[in-house]
Formats: C-alpha cells, sequence, structure tokens
C-alpha cells in the first residue's frame, strides 16, 4: 500500500498535450484533503515570531533589496544605465497618466502666460536694436562697421546663451535657470539704456542677448512638462504666439516713442537720454514682469523625479491637481497618486565640505564640476542614439534661421533703398547761382548746388539736409547755429568766413580751400538732427510683419496634433519658399510688404513645429541642452543671413532670394525624414 500511495502522489499532475489528468481514486483524494485541512504551508506560524527573532526568509528578502545598492560603485556604468533607461521608460508612461489625472486647467493656463511674457521679452529684443540704430547710430557717432556690430552683437550673445543656459537648466532646475536668464536680461538691458559711450553700451547688449538667449529652450521644456500628449502640439504652439505679440509690442513702442525727440533729459552737455533710450527701457518691461511672475511658480516635476526628489515633485503635482479640480468645481477629486517611479541616480555628486579649501576653492570645483556635466550632455546629443536625429535638425534649424532672420533685415534695408532712389529722382539741381546779403533761416534738403556764388550771406538757425555744394564760392559769410545732415562741401572756395556754433566739422569739407575763415564754439559729440520722415513706415512694416504670423499661428495651433509635426514643418518650408521666388515681381514698395507679410504668416508653422519636436525628441536630462544646441545654431545662421542679405541690397535681388528659396527646399525637404513624435510620451 505504501508504495501504491507513492506512485499515486507521483501521478496525480500528469500533463498530456498541455492538460493534466484527475486523481482516479476519488476516496484517496478525500483522505489527502482530510489529512491537510487547515494547514498551510505559507500561513504556518514561526515559532520565534514572539520572541522578537527575525525570520530567516525575511532577513535573505532585506539582504537582497539592500544588495543592488551596496554593489553599484562595483558594477559596470552601462548596465547603471541599462536599468536607469528601464526606470525612464516607466516613468514617461506612468507620468502621462498622472499629467491626464491633474487634467488641464487654470494652473497650466497661468503658467502660460508667466511663460508667455519671458518669451515676448525674447521676441522684443530681435528688434530692439535694428529700432533704435538710426537714432543711436547719430547719438554715439557710430561708423558703418559699428552700426554693424551693434546689430549682430545681440545674436552672438544669444547663440552662447541658449547653449550654456539651456545646457544648465537640464542640471539646476528649469525655473531658477529661467530667473536667472531673465535677471541678467532685465539688468543689462535697464543699464544699457543709461550708458553713453559706444563700447559699453556694446557689451550691455551683448550680456543681455547671453540673458534671453537662454529663455526660449527653458520655456519650452519647462511648459512641455506640465502637458499631457494630447494637449503638447497644440498649447506649445499657442505659447510661440507671445513671439509675435513681442515684435508687435516692440513696433508699436517704437513708433510711439522714438519719434519724440523730446522724450528725454540732458545732464550738462556730456550726459544725454534721448527718446530712444526710453524706448529701450520700456522694451524691458515684458522681462521684468515675466521675472517677478515666475517667483510664484513651482519647479517642473519631471526635472525634480529625474535628480531623485520624488516627494517634491509628488507635492506639485497634487497642487497642479488640486488647483485645476478646484477651478472646475471639483475640490473633492482626490489626487491618487502615491508613488511615482524615480529613475537610477547615475551621476556622482560631489558635496565639498565648508572646511575644505577656502570659499572659491570650493565655488571653483562646483563650476567646473556642473560644467563638465552639462558638456557631456552635449556630447551625449551626438552619441548614435540620436546623432542623425540631431544633424538633421541642425540643418533644418540652419537654413530656416539663415532665409528668415536674413529675408527680415532684407526687407527694410530693399524698402529704404526704394525710398532712397525715390528721394533722389526729386534731387533739385541749381547751377551758377549768384546770392548776396541774404539770410538764410530755412531748411534746405534734397539739394545740389553746383558753380554758385554767395557773398555776405549769413545762414542762421538753419538745417541742412541732403545738400552738397560743389566748385562753390563763400566769401564774407557768417554760420551760425546751423545744424547738418548728409551735408558736404566739394572743391570750394571759402574766403573769410565764420563757422559758429555748427556741426560743419572738417570731414565735409572735401578737397575746399578755406582762406582767413574761422570756426568758434563747434558743437560737440553727435546730434539727433532730424525727424526721419519715412521713420513711420519702417516701424509700420515690422508692426505688419509681426501682425502677419497670425493667421499662421492659429493654423499651426489647430493642426499640429492633427497633421503631424513634420507634414506642418515640410509643408511651411516649401510655402514659404515659393513665396521668396514671387520676390522677382517685387518692384516698389508696397509689393515687398506684401510679399514679407506673406512670408512670414507662411513661415511660422515651421518655426512651431520646431518647437514642437525638438521637445519631444530628447529625454528630460537632456531636453534643454538639445534645444539650446539648436537654437544656438539658429543663431549663428541669423548672424550669417543677415550678413549675406544686407551685403547686396541696391545690387542685385537675384543672390539673396535663390539663397533663401533653396535653403527652404533643402530644409523641408529633409525634415520630412524625422521621426513624427505627436502620439510620442515625454521620456
Amino acid at each position: 500500500d505504501g508504495y501504491r500511495n507513492t506512485n499515486q502522489v507521483s501521478d496525480d499532475y500528469r500533463y498530456q498535450d498541455g492538460n493534466y489528468d484527475a486523481p482516479s481514486d476519488a476516496q484517496e483524494e478525500d483522505a489527502q484533503s482530510d489529512v491537510t485541512e487547515g494547514h498551510d504551508e505559507d500561513d504556518e506560524v514561526y515559532e520565534g515570531e514572539y520572541q522578537g527573532i527575525p525570520h530567516p526568509d525575511d532577513i535573505k528578502e532585506k539582504q537582497k533589496k539592500r544588495a543592488p545598492a551596496v554593489d553599484d560603485e562595483y558594477r559596470d556604468r552601462a548596465d547603471l544605465m541599462a536599468e536607469r533607461m528601464e526606470d525612464e521608460e516607466q516613468l514617461a508612461h506612468q507620468y502621462e497618466n498622472i499629467i491626464e489625472e491633474c487634467g488641464h486647467g487654470r494652473f497650466q493656463w497661468t503658467l502660460f502666460f508667466v511663460l508667455g511674457l519671458a518669451l515676448m521679452a525674447d521676441g522684443v529684443e530681435v528688434f530692439v536694436v535694428g529700432f533704435v540704430l538710426p537714432s543711436a547710430e547719430k547719438d554715439m557717432c557710430l561708423s558703418s562697421s559699428n552700426k554693424g556690430m551693434l546689430g549682430l552683437i545681440v545674436y552672438l550673445g544669444m547663440m552662447v546663451g541658449a547653449v550654456l543656459l539651456g545646457g544648465l537648466a537640464d542640471k539646476l532646475g528649469r525655473k531658477q535657470c529661467l530667473i536667472i536668464s531673465l535677471a541678467i536680461n532685465a539688468a543689462f538691458a535697464f543699464l544699457s539704456s543709461f550708458v553713453q559711450g559706444y563700447g559699453f553700451f556694446l557689451f550691455c547688449r551683448l550680456i543681455s542677448g547671453l540673458g534671453i538667449g537662454g529663455t526660449l529652450p527653458i520655456v519650452f521644456a519647462y511648459f512641455s512638462e506640465f502637458l499631457s500628449r494630447e494637449k503638447r502640439g497644440e498649447h506649445l504652439s499657442w505659447l510661440c504666439m507671445f513671439w509675435m505679440i513681442g515684435g508687435i509690442y516692440a513696433s508699436a513702442m517704437a513708433w510711439s516713442i522714438i519719434p519724440h525727440y523730446g522724450w528725454g533729459f540732458s545732464m550738462g552737455t556730456k550726459y544725454h537720454f534721448h527718446s530712444w533710450r526710453v524706448f529701450v527701457l520700456v522694451c524691458a518691461l515684458p522681462c521684468i514682469a515675466s521675472l517677478v511672475a515666475l517667483k510664484f511658480m513651482p519647479e517642473s516635476p519631471r526635472f525634480l523625479l529625474e535628480i531623485g526628489k520624488h516627494d517634491e515633485a509628488w507635492m506639485i503635482l497634487k497642487q497642479v491637481h488640486d488647483t485645476n479640480m478646484r477651478a472646475k468645481g471639483e475640490p473633492e477629486r482626490v489626487f491618487t497618486v502615491s508613488y511615482i517611479k524615480t529613475p537610477k541616480q547615475v551621476d556622482e555628486f560631489i558635496e565639498i565640505q565648508s572646511s575644505t579649501g577656502t570659499w572659491y576653492q570650493r565655488w571653483l570645483v562646483r563650476i567646473t564640476t556642473t560644467l563638465k556635466q552639462v558638456w557631456d550632455n552635449v556630447l551625449y546629443c551626438l552619441t548614435a542614439q540620436y546623432r542623425m536625429n540631431t544633424l538633421m535638425l541642425a540643418v533644418v534649424w540652419f537654413t530656416m534661421a539663415l532665409s528668415y532672420y536674413g529675408l527680415i533685415v532684407w526687407f527694410p534695408d530693399m524698402i529704404r533703398y526704394f525710398q532712397d532712389e525715390a528721394y533722389d529722382s526729386r534731387v533739385k539741381i541749381f547751377d551758377e547761382e549768384e546770392v548776396s546779403h541774404f539770410t538764410f533761416n530755412f531748411t534746405l534738403e534734397n539739394q545740389i548746388h553746383r558753380n554758385g556764388e554767395y557773398r555776405n550771406d549769413k545762414f542762421i538757425g538753419m538745417k541742412f539736409k541732403e545738400v552738397r555744394f560743389e566748385d562753390s564760392l563763400f566769401e564774407d559769410c557768417y554760420f551760425e547755429d546751423v545744424r547738418s545732415s548728409e551735408t558736404f562741401f566739394e572743391n570750394c572756395t571759402i574766403i573769410s568766413t565764420v563757422f559758429y556754433n555748427t556741426d560743419l566739422y572738417e570731414h565735409k569739407f572735401i578737397n575746399c580751400r578755406l582762406i582767413n575763415s574761422t570756426f568758434m564754439k563747434e558743437k560737440e559729440g553727435c546730434h539727433i538732427d532730424f525727424e526721419e520722415d519715412n521713420d513711420f513706415l519702417i516701424y509700420l512694416v515690422s508692426f505688419l510683419g509681426s501682425l502677419s504670423v497670425l493667421p499662421g499661428n492659429i493654423i499651426s495651433a489647430l493642426l499640429m496634433d492633427k497633421i503631424g509635426r513634420i507634414k506642418m514643418i515640410g509643408g511651411s518650408m516649401l510655402i514659404s519658399a515659393v513665396c521668396c521666388f514671387f520676390l522677382f515681381f517685387g518692384n516698389s514698395e508696397s509689393a515687398m510688404i506684401g510679399w514679407q507679410c506673406l512670408f512670414c504668416g507662411a513661415s511660422i508653422a515651421a518655426w512651431n513645429a520646431l518647437d514642437v519636436i525638438t521637445v519631444e525628441l530628447y529625454p528630460t536630462d537632456k531636453r534643454a541642452t538639445a534645444f539650446g544646441i539648436l537654437n544656438g545654431l539658429c543663431k549663428f545662421g541669423a548672424i550669417l543671413g543677415n550678413s549675406i542679405f544686407s551685403s547686396f541690397v541696391g545690387i542685385t535681388k537675384v543672390v539673396p532670394i535663390l539663397l533663401a528659396s533653396s535653403a527652404l527646399v533643402g530644409g523641408g525637404l529633409l525634415a520630412l525624414r524625422l521621426p513624427e513624435t505627436r502620439d510620442q510620451v515625454l521620456m
């Protein structure tokens, strides 16, 4: 019987074709049930439980849990990174579900307007120098080379700031780095409105550009981490509208302030605060407003989870949830998330004790360590996993910037060129006129006087604008309180003539003979000579160019999640290229203004989609760094575009148009090979 029972137990579960045969003897089955009734090995009470002695299985389990933490330093870094990547993927899907539970409501809209002001400040900064340049060049005695450097210095600062501050945002936090960025911009923009010297003004605009350059990558990385997958493309596109609002704000303020030259003050003869400086001051207001509002916003919880700060991230997400639920009238709804996955921390952070070295040595070690981590992030964007995406995005960003920024500078220059041509066609020419014992106390404008003779004449309290005297004679004349713009005396003979309190300096007399003539109390420094009649048209052109992107912004926001990022970029760039081609037929001011508006409206969709796809293609701990690199390359393209396109004004239209069109076509076709990201969670 004992032998039989053994065989019976072994035959209780015999698998045949995936199924098992039940025991054949029902009585024996009942007998076995009776023997084991009330006895479960899993529920067996350990004898030492009531004596406080741990169970051996519990000790083994705790050792297993502790073992990986103890052995991390001995494990291969590749294994740690693989484990972190697995954690990242789990976190990405869990975080997406959490954001959906938090909903989209009052919190996101509040953050939308706060970050929108920061983006508006970036848009303002692009236009500031272009608007103040005509006035600043006279106020600071700028040469052509100085004017060119002032126009490009802001882009240079933006290029450096985008890479540096974007990289720091992945190490120090979105909110902290955005506050630093805005504070630098606000401080140096404010300071630049008061400085008098060209060198110091150039330095202030450089540092101001460096500060504002970091806002774009940080703003998009920051806002995207509070958005669910279904809302991300649309609401990031709506956020881009603030860049347009910044351009409109700058144009309106320039139009309202700069022509009013009396809106300023002077302190003696050395310090002048003209209206264009008031305009620079007013342009810093969006940045200051965003800086103040940002103090009341939390850090990105996605960033906090990346660096292992689980509790802080959970509290912020609960705040987002509760804020939105209260706004929707559902304050009783409970935040159900209790635990969020945090990725394994691989980076080594070394805390320096206060007793180690001097204070500057400790700070030097911290700064160099942080910069090394930023550089490692930069190199990571070029690893095999991201290399192709980074290179393709770099080409698309560069070609877009080269064409867009080159053309938006070329359009106003071409309009001025057409205006100058029309102005020169109206020039009045006076030959061999003879004037004696006459007092000139009115403005002479756009005139050429040849072979004239002026004897015993007085020029008092008058203005010369675009006036040339060629091969003329001035004898016993008197010039007092005379102001001039683009006025020259060429091959003239000037005898016994007095110049008192004028700005007719030596360089304005070309190959002239000065006999017994006296210059007394010349005007010091440079002065704003005339209100340009066409200033309002330049401001209007910039205003219309900024306003024209509104339809493109609306269309891109509504269609971003429907047709996808890739089609949006490719289609927008190809349509913009067609607009460039039709510039061949723009031979008047009105035609150039029309094509400018059409080009800006068509190209804005590509910019919006580029911002969105750049955010979505990179993981959280590399997102701002990658955006900063690509945006820095964009500013480099802007510098090249400004330099190349402006050099062909008045020479030929063929090179700028063909260069812009070919760059847009090439970038648009390459963009079609990028991966689509609209259904992707944020890694």
